[in-house]
């Protein structure tokens, strides 16, 4: 009896299958904020997370509230999944499998301090989180807000999150053409890095990043949406991952040992 003959597995299909299994290899093995779609991080300002870093060696849930306007809400995202805390959350989870991490989105379109100070304790203190990411200030400039009144209130509300220890993160303004037409727009990015130096708040320059991702060649363009003012996915993507790259840092950094004021 003639046996039947198996036809040989084409070479080519062999070489795909290989490939995609190596990819996915290789993407598990990545670090979380790998990707190809988002440059290089470059070297920005340490982040302190004492309290973040104190509640991951107790062991207890770690939650990050992200405070802000559109820019949080995430405005212009094809869905909830590519919004930077969502994504943020999906890369810290990656990033620190053995940990729980909560991301929760308190972003408001068209707020500024004003009204996410007027919030501050229902939507941020009262969840007990150890980190608050405050986007704030995009809203402020587009209307023309006045930077000493922006920083005082801005002030008030690190004072207020750090006395009810709470770690916090300020994060400035994305570079996108609307925001780069607002007259005061650098005004209040430097107010902002002025209230972290006198509090002790930890800057995450947003706008520097999109700069230094300029110089290699990927311009802030690239990572606004069609209507020149929100990011688009690419941008959601590459500020969360570059977030949680230097939240990771941080929890490695001996500095932040001591979750004391």
């Amino acid at each position: 009896m003639t046996g039947l003959a198996i036809p040989p597995f084409p070479a080519c299909r062999l070489l795909r299958v290989a490939m995609l299994v190596g990819a996915a290899v290789l993407a598990w093995l990545l670090p979380a904020w790998a990707d190809p779609l988002c440059p290089a991080l470059p070297a920005l300002p340490a982040l302190h997370l004492p309290h973040f870093r104190a509640a991951r060696q107790r062991g207890v849930e770690g939650v990050i509230v992200a405070l802000g306007s559109s820019s949080t809400r995430g405005t212009m995202a094809s869905n909830l999944a590519h919004t930077y805390p969502a994504v943020l959350q999906a890369a810290l989870s990656r990033a620190l499998p053995h940990w729980d991490i909560a991301v929760l989105n308190r972003g408001i379109g068209g707020q500024d301090a004003p009204e996410e100070l007027a919030r501050l304790q229902a939507d941020v203190i009262a969840v007990r989180p150890q980190v608050v990411i405050w986007q704030v200030g995009a809203n402020g400039a587009l209307h023309n807000e006045d930077p000493a009144m922006f920083r005082r209130l801005v002030t008030e509300g690190v004072d207020r999150l750090h006395d009810a220890g709470i770690d916090v993160i300020l994060m400035d303004n994305q570079h996108s053409p609307r925001i780069d037409a607002a007259p005061e727009h650098g005004v209040l990015d430097e107010a902002l890095a002025q209230v972290a130096a006198q509090t002790g708040a930890s800057l995450f320059p947003r706008s520097l990043l999109m700069r230094e991702w300029g110089k290699e060649g990927a311009p802030p363009v690239d990572f606004v949406a069609t209507d020149g003012l929100h990011h688009n996915d690419r941008g959601y993507d590459c500020v969360a991952r570059s977030m949680a790259q230097e939240i990771v840092a941080a929890l490695r950094d001996p500095k932040t040992v001591s979750a004391s004021r």
